[in-house]
């Protein structure tokens, strides 16, 4: 009877309701790489000036998040989200009507930071309504909404934005985006009160004492090397990602009204690896982590080595998508396991992380190409940062198998609940 009920154990609707809302900020986040060219035509900047704009709203977030999680921990969950959304919104029309690529790259950082303090919140909302058992389904849930992104929201606005302007794309953005506030207004209740273990959770304590709580979570190189892993493996993803545009107009031969549709079936890739690697994150995340990252070494390495051919870039490219998202469930669960009695400001510093990786792929993928070393070069940098990445996760292996020891000599009565 107990096997039975766990197969049908499953996220709540409402963790996919915050997924939907993730989508409107993943299309922002990630439309840029689409309207690289029109940005750079309008605005008089260089493509890797234009792609420095990835980078901006990845600097937002990597300070932006842990600050609006340290700043928000008393303030309800759903007033977080709900402000976070309506700012998000408002700066993508301060965006659509900016005269000067400077005033376009502030409003990048602004609209990052207010997107990091929902990521943060979202996450931690997901695992107090989630059942214990699909954590790891429910996080990558939420990713799953960036996954969508690529698949609907990027190519979309990418078609907008080449047909009616780059603004038109944030226009769309700031609309939806205030239509998601909405919705978070209408359907989501506060999880403060009480967590799901009957405790007086953060909203009754004082803050000096949450924010020891949270702080302390971080001693020790257990969450340290997992959140290098988070950077290492999205600064690949981003250093490819970011310039797949141009590396297909000008290395592969595929004409500009193409790209969409490439960017799509991307989106098809990640959303295949998100469902594939959520189920196998809650079973073993460390093999889950381990063989995306493989994964994803061998098909940057396939892509580089088919650039200049079309359809097998197109290929190449699709399972970029998938070896690359299938972990995103994995890193986020991995972090929260770790820092369980720190979980705002631990989903607040793994989305610093990742934008991190965001921050550190397109400024690398730029800086080779602009030593002229030409659009396939952001590919090599990738393969690079993924293998980088392999050997953090062997060294947190071996940190693990002794942090697990240790418990098991100290406390035995708890040894049992470790996962490794």
């Amino acid at each position: 009877m107990t096997t039975s009920t766990q197969t049908r154990v499953r996220a709540p609707a409402q963790v996919y309701l915050l997924a939907a809302v993730i989508f409107c900020l993943g299309t922002s986040e990630f439309m840029i790489a689409g309207i690289l060219e029109p940005i750079s035509a309008d605005l008089h900047v260089g493509i890797p000036q234009a792609g420095l704009l990835i980078t901006g709203f990845a600097v937002g977030m990597i300070g932006g998040a842990p600050a609006m999680a340290l700043l928000t921990l008393k303030l309800p969950r759903r007033a977080t989200m709900i402000i976070s959304i309506v700012a998000f919104s408002a700066l993508h029309i301060v965006a659509a009507l900016s005269p000067t690529y400077a005033i376009l790259m502030v409003t990048r950082v602004l609209s990052a930071i207010a997107c990091g303090g929902f990521w943060a919140v979202a996450a931690v909302h997901t695992t107090r309504i989630a059942p214990a058992e699909v954590h790891g389904r429910a996080l990558a849930s939420l990713v799953g909404g960036l996954t969508v992104a690529n698949l609907v929201g990027v190519p979309l606005g990418t078609w907008v934005g080449t047909q009616y302007g780059w603004r038109a794309t944030f226009w769309a953005v700031a609309i939806v985006t205030a239509l998601a506030a909405a919705l978070i207004v209408l359907t989501v209740r506060n999880t403060n009160d009480r967590n799901p273990t009957g405790e007086h959770s953060e909203s009754n304590q004082h803050l000096p004492t949450l924010l020891k709580a949270e702080i302390s979570a971080f001693k020790g190189p257990r969450i340290w090397l997992a959140l290098t892993t988070t950077a290492l493996f999205q600064a690949s993803v981003f250093a490819a990602f970011s310039y797949f545009s141009p590396l297909l107009t000008q290395v592969a031969g595929i004409s500009n009204d193409l790209v969409p549709g490439v960017l799509a079936a991307f989106g098809i890739g990640a959303f295949i690896g998100v469902v594939v690697g959520g189920r196998f994150a809650d079973r073993n995340i460390f093999g889950n982590i381990i063989g995306s990252l493989a994964a994803l070494a061998l098909s940057l390495f396939a892509l580089w080595l088919v650039a200049d051919t079309g359809w097998a870039a197109i290929v190449m490219i699709v399972l970029v998508g998938a070896s690359g998202f299938s972990i995103a469930g994995a890193l986020n669960a991995r972090v929260f396991q770790i820092a369980a009695q720190a979980p705002t400001l631990a989903a607040s510093v793994n989305t610093s992380a990742f934008n991190v990786g965001n921050a550190i792929g397109p400024a690398l993928g730029a800086a080779v190409i602009a030593l002229g070393w030409g659009f396939r070069a952001p590919v090599v940098v990738a393969i690079g940062l993924s293998l980088a990445s392999l050997v953090v996760v062997a060294v947190a292996i071996r940190v693990e198998r002794a942090w697990s020891a240790r418990n098991c000599a100290t406390m035995p009565e708890q040894s049992s609940g470790a996962v490794v």
